[in-house]
């Protein structure tokens, strides 16, 4: 027998809710629910949408050597990063290889949060403790034991105002990547009291905000806002639309599009500290000197679009070939965004503004292509899964109009 799977708090929820749920990094987690993976999609992008993610994992690390540990071990430059505010990057090896992706959170000068992927609080916690080399720090893994949900789509911050104390205290100046309270001592309480931690962030693309709370208190948080939103269509969302969500966002899946090859030549360069020639790097940090050494293995990973909502596997079962016949590699995600469509050439969704009415949002398929060399805005290529194909072409983006980094005075 197989080690059981972990459960999250809303575990009994997600099943009497009538969830199909799966296997997701050791956890069984929601797919999706009776209203299936599209209307779950088109839920946060027209109004809300909830997702569990206490699967996801959380570290403190406190200290007067917590910056420089960090600020070591993570690709982005932290030492611009103001109180209260988060950022996006990455922990590698010294093959300069992705080890997970992460969001890193500023409490103050000596205590940081780091927020992980599933079952990797315990191999982040220890890669810190491997290379703090004397600092004065303390690491503490928090998995399991904070319980996490993400609320995204333009009424988010509406519904949440039904639930939390001085609702215009909170989202005064919050803007995109900015948290406000913690876990026990908070400036961010519901109305009965109950800390939290609350992320203007997301892996939507979408405005929205995620939850960090004890764990006793996230199934009544759940249903308050299953209640509170129900007049603006609020859905409970499974992996399946965060999936096809985050793809048309052009956002990684560790793992996945991040794994076990270089953390370089791929869409989310932001998350390294390039100086502006990208020469080099503004800091040192574990994995630059690799990173800095191009060979020839390197690979490229490119966003594409589809010419329609047809998709194929991914990985090793579908081969990407160019306009010479060559393979040039494989498919690292392909899901469909069904809130995109094609008009007059150019890709639209259903949040863009003056679409004709008669127009039909059908959905695209969309994603990340590993290849073996570099690739122009605009390439064609094909994806062939055994007989099946589907015309791709290479972009910088994927779905227009996305809310998260909209003012907050939007969406109140």
């Amino acid at each position: 027998m197989g080690t059981p799977l972990k459960t999250t708090p809303l575990n009994k929820w997600h099943r009497a809710a009538g969830a199909n749920m799966a296997d997701f990094g050791g956890f069984d987690m929601p797919l999706w629910y009776e209203t299936g993976v599209k209307d779950e999609h088109l839920a946060v992008l027209k109004s809300a949408g909830i997702f569990d993610t206490s699967h996801m994992a959380c570290i403190n690390v406190n200290g007067q050597g917590a910056f420089d540990l960090i600020n070591y071990c993570f690709t982005r430059d932290i030492a611009t990063l103001n109180q209260g505010r988060c950022a996006y990057g990455a922990f590698l090896n010294t093959k300069g290889q992705c080890i997970d992706d992460a969001i890193v959170y500023k409490f103050n000068d000596t205590f940081f949060m780091i927020c992980v992927n599933a079952g990797m609080g315990g191999a982040i916690a220890q890669h810190l403790e491997l290379n703090k080399k004397g600092l004065a720090v303390a690491i503490n893994d928090l998995s399991d034991k904070i319980a996490k949900m993400d609320i995204q789509g333009i009424n988010s911050a509406k519904i949440l105002s039904k639930l939390i104390q001085t609702p215009d205290t909170v989202f005064n100046q919050m803007p995109y990547f900015s948290f406000k309270g913690n876990f026990d001592e908070s400036e961010v309480k519901l109305l009965d009291s109950t800390p939290v931690l609350l992320s203007r962030s997301g892996y939507t693309g979408e405005f929205g905000f995620e939850i960090f709370l004890n764990p006793d208190a996230i199934v009544k948080l759940w249903k308050d806002i299953l209640s509170a939103g129900k007049e603006y269509g609020i859905k409970p969302c499974g992996l399946g639309s965060r999936d096809s969500l985050r793809a048309g966002a052009c956002l990684p899946l560790s793992h996945q599009d991040i794994g076990g090859w270089k953390f370089l030549n791929h869409p989310w360069d932001f998350a390294l500290p390039y100086i502006k020639n990208k020469s080099s790097f503004s800091k040192d940090f574990l994995g630059a000197d690799a990173l800095l050494s191009p060979s020839k293995s390197d690979s490229f990973t490119y966003p594409f679009i589809g010419d329609s909502l047809r998709k194929v596997a991914i990985g090793d079962k579908t081969s990407v070939v160019d306009d010479t016949d060559d393979v040039i590699g494989k498919v690292l995600t392909c899901n469909t965004d069904m809130g995109i469509s094609w008009h007059k050439g150019k890709i639209v969704s259903i949040c863009s503004k003056n679409l004709p009415e008669n127009l039909k949002i059908k959905g695209i398929s969309c994603g990340f292509v590993m290849v073996t060399k570099k690739l122009e805005l605009g390439t064609k290529l094909t994806l062939k899964e055994g007989k099946r194909e589907i015309s791709a072409t290479i972009v910088t983006d994927i779905r227009p109009d996305r809310t998260a980094r909209k003012k907050l005075y939007n969406f109140i």
